[in-house]
């Protein structure tokens, strides 16, 4: 057994100490999912049309009000003869009594059905985002997720050279500043640069307390309180319709998702709520600080740190042989992947995976949303069939392994979007809901899997930088839905062609992984280069198949 093994088995394991503390990290994600599902209430757009313009109608109709002046100005389009919601009736300039000739742009503004989403003044209402300047709404979209990825990738690698608490809360304290900052933003251009430097820093937050949580766990409970996190994430999410009820204020409500983000640094500031990773410690060679926190881990879980039973060396013993060797702290970095020769393909893999996942999700969520503004009822059935899919995760993954079942969202998501777009003319409207939901159930699965399993296999001294280069692939596929926005949606079914094409690419992809159930996670390079791909069907991996050394020296196998 590797030492840094014993050293954690010494200090107790995954006692009723460190249960708590990993419990514990699924609170925070409740006010970190208020903050990111707060993007659609933002842009939710609300129905609307033009106001109409007395000056521009012939002098008989000038004394219209109401319904009747209405009629006069807006013009009524498509079979549905719904008033336009960015045009104006065009009459000839002498006549007193004329019919209208022609349309014209709004020169008064709009008329906004509030509220929108629980809000009765929102972004999209108080910069006027319609019409021509419609496009602005996919740009600040597109901002936010380009926040997160460029998050996730450079507050990423500073998990790895600084460690997971300190990026934990520097996010935290950026992500409560800059969320103060929203709410107070004066001008469009400033609340899209605020977005982009706030999504960056709650990607940072959310990345170190998942790797955190992670290294806390040993292998037969990293799924469950991993993925299990993800429930307490969603329920902010259904929080947030009731708070934009009650606050009716896009920056009230910013205002408050800020405090919450702030009593999160309040309480999960401390050491004691939120210690650093000993594994990390323990990788990067930092052993007086690892000392501290193992010996309170030993002490909390009832362990004598200098004594122990014959049969087993103390905690004092083990950490005195890791000392004598007087190891050098060693920080290494991402590029350093690229040297080894599994690990960088494994993690290419799922970052093509995260990818897809991101990519079809709001494709099929797209697909669910009509055209006339709507936001309850997609809204609630995402947050569902997020929901949904993490059950599914907690209740097949320990028992049919990693691979096997990424491989099954993956199919299921590749084929609903091929039968989708092949077809779109033929197939009632019923069915195309239910391939819809399905794929939307099965992306998300696939996104949260990818998550989980590059974790598991990337190594603890790059754990931080390589699951954020597979998150940020994942927001950067959910960004390709609002950049076609911007185009008037002529580009989705493209978009659709295209990512269905890369699930069934990924299919093959998959097989070529590695099953990580069961295994210690590993801590150099070196052992996350010794996994090797496992049968795809076989209940655990093969003896030949497992590392010559033990998988992790951050947890024994148990």
């Amino acid at each position: 057994m590797e030492p840094e093994v014993r050293v954690l088995r010494a200090a107790g394991g995954f006692s009723r100490a460190r249960r708590l503390l990993a419990a514990a990290s699924w609170l925070p994600c409740v006010a970190l999912g208020l903050a990111l599902g707060l993007e659609p209430l933002l842009t939710a757009l609300p129905a609307h049309h033009c106001r109409p313009d007395p000056a521009l109608l012939p002098p008989a109709l000038r004394a219209l009000s109401g319904p009747a002046l209405l009629d006069a100005s807006v013009p009524r389009l498509g079979p549905a003869r719904a008033r336009s919601s960015c045009l104006l009736l065009r009459y000839p300039e002498p006549a007193p009594r004329a019919r209208p000739n022609g349309t014209r742009a709004c020169t008064r503004g709009w008329h906004y059905a509030l509220p929108a989403a629980g809000l009765l003044r929102s972004p999209v209402t108080q910069w006027n985002l319609v019409c021509e300047n419609g496009w602005k709404v996919p740009l600040e979209q597109t901002s936010h997720l380009l926040g997160w990825l460029l998050g996730c990738v450079i507050l990423g690698m500073g998990c790895d050279r600084f460690g997971r608490r300190v990026v934990f809360v520097t996010s935290l304290v950026l992500a409560t500043g800059l969320g103060a900052g929203e709410a107070l933003a004066a001008s469009f251009t400033a609340l899209l640069v605020l977005r982009l430097l706030h999504g960056g820093a709650l990607a940072g937050a959310s990345l170190a307390l998942y790797v955190t949580r992670l290294e806390l766990c040993d292998p037969p409970r990293r799924l469950t309180f991993s993925v299990g996190a993800g429930l307490f994430s969603v329920a902010g999410t259904l929080l947030l319709p009731g708070l934009a009820l009650l606050a009716q204020d896009w920056r009230l409500l910013q205002g408050l998702s800020a405090l919450a983000t702030g009593l999160l640094l309040l309480f999960w500031g401390f050491p004691a709520l939120f210690p650093e990773s000993p594994c990390w410690l323990l990788a990067t060679g930092q052993l007086a600080q690892a000392r501290k926190i193992l010996w309170h881990f030993a002490e909390a879980s009832g362990v004598d740190p200098e004594n122990s039973p014959e049969e087993e060396s103390s905690l004092a013993t083990e950490l005195d042989v890791l000392s004598a060797g007087s190891p050098r702290p060693r920080h290494h970095w991402v590029l350093e992947l690229w040297h080894t020769h599994t690990t960088w393909k494994n993690g290419l893999i799922l970052g093509f995976s995260s990818l897809v996942g991101g990519g079809m999700r709001v494709s099929f969520f797209r697909r669910l949303v009509p055209h006339e503004p709507a936001f309850y009822g997609p809204y609630y059935l995402a947050a569902s069939l997020e929901v949904a899919a993490t059950v599914f995760l907690l209740l097949t993954v320990d028992r049919w392994g990693r691979r096997l079942v990424l491989l099954l969202g993956t199919l299921v998501m590749g084929l609903a979007s091929l039968l989708i777009l092949s077809g779109v003319l033929y197939l009632p409207a019923w069915t195309m809901l239910s391939l819809s939901v399905l794929g939307l159930l099965a992306s998300q699965a696939v996104s949260t899997l990818s998550s989980l399993f590059a974790a598991e296999i990337f190594p603890t001294v790059t754990r931080g930088a390589g699951l954020g280069l597979v998150l940020g692939a994942g927001f950067l596929g959910q960004a390709a839905a609002p950049l076609a926005d911007m185009h008037g949606r002529r580009g989705f079914f493209l978009l659709q062609m295209v990512f269905a094409s890369f699930s069934i690419l990924l299919l093959l992809c998959v097989l070529l992984l590695p099953e990580s159930r069961g295994r210690g996670l590993p801590q150099s390079l070196q052992d996350a280069d010794r996994l090797r791909r496992s049968p795809l069907l076989r209940g655990r991996p093969r003896q030949d198949h497992l590392p010559l050394l033990p998988p992790s020296r951050c947890w024994a196998q148990t």
